[in-house]
């Protein structure tokens, strides 16, 4: 029975180590995706106006941002919300035109494992070629719109419904200035891009919007080398007070605290899950200690102390735990290796991308130095309170 009930002590906390090292590796996968798809379109540091929507691009000199330490490329940017329409179909879009370092900072070019370009689903990455301009559009967006690039002509045709500045609107007038824009590409880099944003040229932006010299934002790249919020107070000290300074952690600031809150509960569930499996180990113990109580007596006869009994029946604790605690890493670090290299389980809806697991030896140092903590306390307090109980006559 003791045997039986010792086997189950280790068992279980085998189990909840093991569910430990998985659930907190998936948790840092998760974050290194969700990491990865708002920092390749997002710019790592965005320069916007406290005072209005627009500046003039002269109020910043961007020779001076090249200049930090750190920064590798500065893109200029126009933000606006416009409608677009292909045939019959209508909807709203973000349009954002930048300068073609963008394309760059952003790794539009980027190639996977695999071969593939990773952010373009069809066509290419450009936004001006041999004189004409181009637009790059949401993977997403153009599905609504009921649009594809075609693989022989090279690109789609939109119409562009954006918005006159500085009109009064009159009964009768129209409020939009149309244009013509072709689409060299469908890109792909997380929903929010997928379903509302089209990339144009800062120059057909600024034509599309007559807004003349004036943009919206600065995009800044950082070397990744480099500290974000390093380079962000030197690029305070350029820009002044009138202007909003934030890094791409800053602007995505509730995406990535609310992935940390639910790896932090997610850690809290198990750990009170741990102390309940714990208590296997006290009855473990305790059946033990009333076993070998007559074992015990003949080692007081021969002068033995509490503290001698205490430490055998402690370091028995212990190595029960010690057992339970090398399986669970074993079989939890082996799954998550499994993972990584052959991708067994996929994410739903994903067009079969394998579930991110990322190995933290942080992570494996946190969940050793709580297992561990727990099984000290669970095993010193029931063993001390037995033998306090049992042989209080002898000293400590």
């Amino acid at each position: 029975m003791i045997n039986l009930i010792t086997r189950i002590s280790v068992v279980g906390i085998a189990v909840i180590t093991t569910a430990l090292v998985i659930l907190l590796s998936a948790f840092n996968g998760i974050e290194s995706m969700i990491e990865e798809l708002y920092s390749d379109f997002d710019s790592d540091i965005t320069i916007r106006s406290e005072v209005g929507k627009t500046f003039p691009t002269d109020l910043i000199s961007l020779n001076e941002l090249r200049k930090i330490d750190g920064v590798l490329n500065v893109s200029r940017a126009i933000e606006e919300v416009v409608v677009i329409k292909h045939e019959k179909k209508w909807v709203n879009a973000a349009l954002i035109g930048v300068d073609s370092t963008f394309l760059e900072m952003s790794g539009m070019n980027a190639i996977d494992k695999n071969g593939h370009n990773t952010h373009i689903v069809d066509g290419q990455a450009i936004l001006e070629y041999q004189g004409q301009s181009f637009g790059l559009i949401g993977a997403t967006l153009l599905d609504k719109l009921g649009g594809f690039i075609p693989e022989q002509s090279g690109f789609e045709r939109v119409i562009i419904y954006a918005p006159k500045r500085d009109l009064k609107v009159r009964l009768g007038s129209n409020p939009f200035k149309t244009s013509l824009l072709n689409l060299s590409g469908r890109i792909d880099f997380n929903k929010e891009v997928n379903a509302e944003n089209l990339l144009v040229s800062i120059t057909v932006a600024s034509e599309m919007l007559n807004y003349g010299k004036d943009i919206t934002a600065i995009y800044i790249d950082i070397d990744p080398l480099y500290n974000n919020d390093e380079v962000k107070a030197k690029i305070l000290e350029i820009v002044g007070n009138n202007f909003s300074v934030k890094t791409n952690f800053e602007k995505n600031e509730l995406i990535f605290k609310t992935s940390k809150s639910e790896k932090l509960i997610v850690l809290i569930i198990l750990v009170f899950i741990f102390i309940l499996a714990a208590f296997n180990l006290v009855a473990s113990l305790t059946m033990l200690f009333v076993e070998k109580k007559e074992n015990v007596a003949t080692m007081i006869a021969y002068g033995a102390n509490s503290q001698t009994i205490f430490r055998i029946f402690f370091f028995e604790g212990m190595l029960i735990c010690a057992k339970g605690i090398l399986g669970g890493f074993a079989i939890g670090y082996a799954i998550c290796m499994v993972q990584i290299k052959w991708s067994l389980l996929t994410m739903p809806n994903s067009g079969e991308e394998p579930f991110p697991i990322h190995v933290s030896g942080l992570d494996g140092l946190l969940i050793l130095s709580l297992v561990l903590s727990l099984s000290f306390l669970f095993s010193f307090l029931p063993v001390r309170l037995l033998v306090k109980r049992n042989f209080g006559h002898l000293k400590f």
